[in-house]
């Protein structure tokens, strides 16, 4: 990540927190230093910036994304392609429908973004150690900063995709309607309803799906390494075109599971009755094998189009903003950005 292990042992913040007149810190014992790395402001820059970049960027691509969720979920529908989705979209529920959901998808994405942004840039800077990473280690980072991320913001997920579901017209008769009246009687439904468990429904295939973020940060970091070795910062076009590239690589690997997890967060299809414990290996498979068994191994990527279009435009806005942001946030706090990656 952009100065990851910088602003540690930055002597402003130490000079601060020294007593006066003391020339020199003391050495903090291995717990202490480990605690500071972790609760660093550099990683609450990070964070901060990684949400806010997210957050700018998914509310400019917001129908791209919404159209792709139409062609994962509701397989009957005819139109195959994003524009024509969307004209679909607006035609019969309005102007405004490709928006449907936006505040709880950007509250959610602020929260998985903000996790997992200090998450990984907190372990970075207790492993590295102010010094170069590796392509290894950074995507062990990501995995584990994507299991946590997971984890933590799932009911979130689950929720917000449903909301976004909500009134939509769809050719699939298998699909339950749902009447939710916001974010707090989503969650106050599914518990009543269909048990608390029910709000980690498609877990299982978004652990597996840590690879997507992990596989796009390692690519993204080894390129940005490759860069800086040739140049003091990274320009805006560089920092959107690796963000971009990055994505579609990662996306495309893991495009099928990706759909699995649409439907499992859904979770209104009227299948697989006699296994209700959504998000299992076995329903993952089940659900792989329908897809095949209907529309051939080309319906594993089915929205494929709409998704690279959304993801890779949104991830290369969100890194642009990140990069420009976390620099501008040093610059003010006076923190050294350290080039080590």
């Amino acid at each position: 990540m952009a100065g990851a292990g910088a602003a540690r042992g930055s002597p402003e913040l130490a000079g601060a927190a020294g007593a006066p007149g003391r020339a020199e810190q003391q050495p903090q014992p291995p717990r202490a230093a480990a605690m500071s790395s972790v609760a660093s402001y550099e990683s609450l820059v990070h964070a901060v910036s990684g949400a806010v970049g997210s957050m700018t960027a998914m509310t400019v691509f917001f129908p791209l994304d919404t159209a792709r969720l139409r062609l994962q979920v509701d397989e009957k529908r005819k139109s195959k392609t994003t524009p024509a989705v969307l004209l679909e979209i607006i035609k019969e529920e309005g102007l405004l429908a490709p928006y449907r959901g936006w505040f709880p998808v950007i509250s959610s994405l602020c929260c998985s973004n903000f996790v997992y942004f200090y998450t990984f840039n907190s372990l970075k800077a207790l492993w590295v150690k102010g010094q170069h990473s590796t392509t290894g280690k950074d995507l062990v980072l990501g995995v584990v900063a994507g299991v946590v991320n997971v984890l933590v913001t799932t009911p979130l997920w689950v929720v917000n995709t449903r909301l976004k579901l909500q009134g939509a017209k769809f050719r699939n008769e298998d699909i339950v309607p749902t009447n939710y009246r916001g974010i707090i009687d989503a969650f106050h439904q599914i518990i009543r309803d269909e048990g608390v468990l029910a709000l980690w429904n498609g877990t299982f295939p978004s652990l597996l799906l840590v690879f997507n973020p992990a596989i796009q940060f390692m690519f993204y970091e080894g390129f940005k390494r490759k860069l800086l070795k040739k140049q003091l910062q990274l320009t805006s076009l560089d920092a959107f075109v690796i963000g971009a590239i990055a994505k579609a690589v990662a996306t495309t690997l893991t495009y099928p599971l990706q759909t699995v997890q649409s439907i499992l967060r859904f979770g209104r299809h009227r299948l697989n009755p006699e296994n209700r414990t959504l998000g299992s290996l076995r329903n993952v498979l089940y659900l792989l094998q329908q897809r095949v068994r209907r529309f051939g191994l080309v319906g594993l990527y089915k929205g494929l189009e709409a998704k690279l279009l959304q993801t890779v435009l949104t991830a290369a806005l969100m890194f642009l903003v990140y990069e420009k942001l976390t620099a501008a946030t040093f610059t003010v706090m006076g923190l050294k950005h350290s080039r080590r990656h």
